[in-house]
């Protein structure tokens, strides 16, 4: 059987991050990919001058008609723009038989809002207790939980506290920090630690987005959670180390890097 992946997001354009970098790690890691539309953005690698949400009724009718099709193995989310979005989205999700991966996009590479303010609490208290996986990066993890995030420890600190909000599985992204690119990931009552070098390069367009459609793409193939996360991170370290040097601004990765 073909496995199945479903990306809830929003659109970039130049085609670095969003519903088009997850739909493209999706067909590299040999899995069929279906698409939502969340909200369309202006943007290419160097900036991003209009943001525009889709009516939440409409959001949802794209759902259901992919789910009521093409039911997928996984799912994920990316910019999802509003409360009223989310909550659209949480009705559904607490049905949802199979695992969504939930990449709380807020802030653009580019510093646009992609998350309005008083989504926050929507995002937190509505969807994330329907998240098979969450996985923030460092200032992401900081908005959801209060805790000033720039290290190991405090890495481990905002994991627990994520997951107290009711995720299954929380992954930090260690990528703002400095050192080796670390990722922490809190499992079943244990963390696990996922090391790769830290690349000097401006081609990181997009790479959260990557790395939750790999995940999302292993689980659809029927991957442990643990040997997912491992084989994405690798993914996306080979897709910033061979990134195409595209654009006048912050370029995106190359997602057609081969994989573990």
């Amino acid at each position: 059987m073909t496995p199945v992946a479903l990306t809830i997001a929003g659109s970039d354009p130049s085609g670095g991050a969003g519903m088009q970098a997850d739909l493209k790690t999706f067909h590299q890691h040999g899995v069929y990919g279906m698409s939502v539309v969340t909200l369309l953005t202006v943007q290419n690698t160097q900036s991003v001058s209009a943001v525009r949400h889709i009516d939440p009724a409409f959001v949802i009718a794209q759902l259901d008609a992919v789910l009521s099709d093409i039911p997928p193995q996984a799912a994920k989310t990316g910019a999802l723009g509003s409360a009223v979005i989310i909550n659209a989205l949480a009705e559904r999700a607490a049905e949802f038989d199979f695992p969504l991966v939930v990449d709380p996009v807020m802030i653009s590479k580019h510093g646009a809002v992609l998350l309005d303010e008083d989504a926050v609490e929507s995002l937190k208290s509505r969807l994330l207790p329907h998240a098979f996986c969450v996985t923030p990066n460092l200032p992401e993890a900081a908005a959801l939980t209060g805790i000033e995030v720039a290290d190991r420890a405090t890495m481990e600190h905002a994991a627990r506290a994520v997951a107290e909000l009711g995720p299954k599985n929380v992954l930090i992204k260690g990528g703002h920090a400095t050192g080796p690119a670390l990722d922490l990931l809190w499992s079943g009552g244990e963390f696990h630690e996922f090391t790769a070098e830290r690349i000097d390069s401006t081609n990181t367009h997009g790479t959260g987005c990557v790395l939750s459609a790999a995940i999302t793409a292993r689980l659809a193939r029927g991957e442990p959670l643990v040997g997912a996360v491992r084989g994405a991170k690798q993914f996306v370290t080979a897709a910033i180390r061979t990134a195409p040097s595209l654009g006048g601004g912050v370029g995106p990765t190359n997602m057609l890097a081969d994989f573990a």
